[in-house]
């Protein structure tokens, strides 16, 4: 039987691109035919503040309408934000996703988090292929190789509708590759 609600809870600092991406991923699984939600919230509304961005994806009507409170997924954009508060209400069996250099055991043993922990070198990512230090493309695709209802081809596809006049072909590029590179590198704790 199929989940009835993806829930994805988004960390990050205002400019990182978070709520970009939680738009992203909703607005791809739209175009695959689900019902999605995507919104932020936001603290101080400036540049490097803490927010947070919510995704969710359903095969569904979504009728609530709130922050998410138990994700099934939580991403860390910026790993300066990891402490305990990042895996409030997350389940067992909930993933956590993380951009850092550190391999996902010592992020599992630093956060005390039982579950599947996932780690990937997006800012590294981002440097060196996007030359940008927004980390959120190479998130993009490791979240598509850990969930299943994410499509890495329909966040590419979503990307380049999305941005491709906003920025040009040559830096849309850039950013897939970013994403493709993120989704081959991902670590999975075991």
């Amino acid at each position: 039987m199929e989940k009835k609600i993806l829930e994805i809870r988004w960390h990050g600092r205002g400019g990182q691109g978070a709520k970009s991406a939680a738009q992203i991923v909703a607005e791809a699984s739209l175009g695959a035919g689900k019902f999605i939600q995507a919104f932020p919230e936001y603290g101080a509304e400036r540049a490097g503040a803490p927010m947070r961005a919510f995704t969710r994806i359903s095969s569904n009507k979504i009728t609530i309408h709130s922050a998410i409170e138990h994700p099934d997924v939580v991403v860390v954009i910026d790993p300066t934000l990891l402490s305990e508060n990042i895996l409030e209400g997350m389940k067992e069996d909930s993933i956590l996703l993380v951009n850092a250099v550190l391999p996902p055991e010592e992020v599992k043993n630093k956060v005390g988090f039982k579950g599947k922990v996932c780690t990937v070198k997006a800012t590294d990512i981002a440097l060196e292929v996007i030359k940008e230090g927004r980390p959120n493309t190479p998130i993009l695709g490791a979240l598509a190789k850990i969930v299943d209802e994410i499509s890495l081809e329909d966040l590419k596809k979503n990307f380049k509708n999305m941005f491709e006049k906003k920025i040009g072909t040559q830096r849309v590029d850039a950013n897939i590759k970013a994403m493709q590179k993120g989704y081959e590198e991902v670590r999975v704790s075991g």
